[in-house]
């Protein structure tokens, strides 16, 4: 008789069911497209820059490239090709007053939620999103990461700065114009926790990265999506969502701050290629992706920084509320294959 097999995370205490005897193929989850809350006038479209507050960064069209600005609260900037803004309904809120940020846990079980929520909003083109934009868009869009990233991470308060981005309104986007979100936090999140936790423990053991480590291995399994010369593709061992991959740098750094220019310009490659991949095999699925990074100096030697890509795909169900683990119908072998066939097509 043959079973479905029980895998484990690389890093998590985290068990996934991968369902070999009610396998699925990629092609049974496509399905029409459920488009985000339309809003009769978008608030992120070029011309209704009034309708959000002001930018904190704004990239602007110059005849030399770039020029980076920002909002006041008598201009919005029309000529733009990337805007940073605060989140209207914000999950976490700048300190009002310099003592605030003193006393952002006021015990083992209460805090206040200090810190910054904002939208990224991908392109003043409303439909482009990462799967079908320009190299160069995406481009600037990953190197407006990094800008927030490097002024949030120095806030004395901010302990973290998760970069997501929802897609589709199943995996949480209200907005349909191309946006991410940018949270910075008073601690670190228990998934990361538990990450850095992980790789510090394996560092000690083996002296080397457990990420440097799995990408070498995954690079050569049939999981391996693809492979250019800064990053490597794979659907993870104990993919817990169908259709999940990742996204990992060969280069060892805790976070996205120390890519060069080229570096910046092959991760959007890298991620628009994968996630036009995904598009196609199952026709534009909601989805949700993550950065996994670290800020603090450290982690330089045990942690690495990657991404997760999420399909939203299946339901969460009594068994995995309950329990804590997944059941997944799509093998991350077979998951691979079809994201490498679409690459070829």
């Amino acid at each position: 008789m043959v079973y479905n097999e029980l895998r484990k995370d690389y890093l998590l205490d985290r068990w996934v069911v991968i369902a070999t005897e009610r396998s699925r193929r990629p092609t049974d989850f496509t399905k029409q497209r459920k488009d985000s809350n339309a809003a009769s006038v978008c608030p992120m479209c070029l011309g209704n820059e009034h309708m959000t507050p002001p930018a904190v960064l704004v990239y602007l069209k110059a005849n030399s490239g770039i020029v980076k600005d920002h909002d006041t609260d008598g201009l919005r900037h029309k000529n733009w090709l990337i805007r940073c803004i605060p989140n209207l309904y914000p999950a976490f809120s700048p300190p009002k007053e310099p003592q605030d940020q003193q006393c952002i846990m006021h015990n083992d079980t209460f805090g206040s939620a200090i810190g910054h929520h904002e939208v990224l909003v991908e392109s003043p083109n409303h439909s482009e999103h990462p799967a079908d934009a320009e190299p160069a868009q995406l481009t600037h869009v990953v190197n407006a990461y990094m800008d927030r990233l490097r002024e949030l991470a120095q806030k004395p308060y901010v302990q973290y700065v998760s970069i997501f981005r929802n897609h589709g309104l199943e995996a949480g986007a209200s907005l349909s114009h191309a946006h991410s979100q940018i949270i910075a936090t008073p601690s670190v999140p228990r998934i990361i926790k538990e990450e850095l936790s992980a790789s510090q423990h394996f560092w000690k053991q083996h002296k080397k990265c457990v990420f440097c480590d799995i990408i070498q291995r995954e690079s050569k399994s049939p999981r391996r999506v693809l492979e250019n010369e800064n990053f490597v593709v794979f659907a993870p061992y104990a993919s817990v969502h169908p259709m999940e991959f990742w996204i990992a740098p060969k280069k060892h750094d805790t976070n996205l701050l120390n890519l060069t220019g080229s570096e910046a310009a092959a991760f959007a490659e890298t991620l628009r290629t994968s996630l036009k991949a995904l598009k196609d095999v199952v026709n534009d699925p909601p989805y949700n992706f993550g950065v996994h990074l670290a800020l603090n100096k450290d982690a330089k030697d045990y942690y690495h920084w990657h991404v997760e890509v999420y399909p939203r795909l299946a339901i969460w169900a009594g068994f995995e509320r309950s329990t804590g683990m997944y059941i997944n119908t799509v093998t991350p072998e077979t998951a691979a294959a079809a994201l490498r066939n679409a690459l070829t097509a």
